[in-house]
Order: C-alpha cells, then sequence, then structure tokens
C-alpha cells in the first residue's frame, strides 16, 4: 500500500552521514521511518529525535504524503566550546506515495518522544464485502 518514490535517497543519506552535511530546504536529509499494517489502518512511523513539534510540516497532496521537520541548533552562551558534535541538524523530509485505498482524509498524527506517528486508515471502498446471491432472477446484489 506505499511504495518508495525515490529509490536513491537511501544512498543520499548514508552520503550524508559519513560527508557530516546537513540537509538543507533544497536538499533535506532523509528521515528513517517504519511502516506496517495494524489492523483497518497502516502506521508509519518517522524518527526525529529532538525535533521539536512546531517544526514539524505534514501535507497530503493527492496520494503524495510529504513530512519536512527541522532541527536547529541549540542556542550557547558564547563561553561555550563546542568538542564534539555528531548529532545532524538541518532539514529532514520524506515522500512516501500513497494508495487509493488509504483515506487520506482521516490520518492521524502523534508525536512522542522524538517518534512521528501517522495513522492512515484503510478506505472503505477498499474493505472486503460480501456479494448475496438471490435465487430466480439470475443477479448478484453486493451488500455492504
Amino acid at each position: 500500500m506505499l511504495m518508495r518514490t525515490d529509490p536513491f535517497r537511501e544512498m543520499d543519506r548514508i552520503v550524508q552521514q559519513l560527508s557530516g552535511t546537513s540537509g538543507t530546504w533544497s536538499k533535506p536529509s532523509v528521515m528513517p521511518m517504519d511502516a506496517y499494517r495494524e489492523g483497518e489502518a497502516y502506521v508509519i512511523a518517522f524518527d526525529l529525535p529532538g525535533v521539536s513539534i512546531e517544526a514539524i510540516d505534514i501535507d497530503v497532496e493527492r496520494n503524495m504524503l510529504t513530512v519536512k521537520a527541522e532541527r536547529r541548533p541549540v542556542a550557547k552562551a558564547d563561553s561555550v566550546k563546542m568538542e564534539l558534535s555528531e548529532r545532524p541538524l538541518g532539514v529532514f523530509s520524506r515522500q512516501i506515495m500513497l494508495a487509493d485505498t488509504l483515506d487520506t482524509e482521516r490520518i492521524e498524527a502523534d508525536y512522542d518522544a522524538g517518534v512521528l506517528t501517522l495513522r492512515i486508515p484503510i478506505a472503505e471502498r477498499a474493505k472486503p464485502r460480501k456479494v448475496s446471491i438471490s435465487a430466480g432472477s439470475g443477479r448478484k446484489q453486493i451488500s455492504g
């Protein structure tokens, strides 16, 4: 039900990690995610540790889900001298093509402990339905 839109994004992420570069608005870093089905919904969880909820933007246009976030450096006093900085800063983004069978009108988002979790219900039209057969008329009726 979910499709990756860019097979080379993972290679870009690895290069950015090795080179120590941060994501920008024109070339954002990839955020790690998990996606799975849970009952009657698809769940997508994005790792965004250290990102404030105000810095997260979620958009859906047609069937394209876009999640963007920005982690800014923590303001430090002039007397502080940074000795080591390994935590990635900058802009993170992920685009996912959603199947037509998902109800993008009812997406729920929750952010807890640095994990953004989206729940996307399966559309009613995509759920299995029973077909009843009436005797004698030769017609089949669909019952919901």
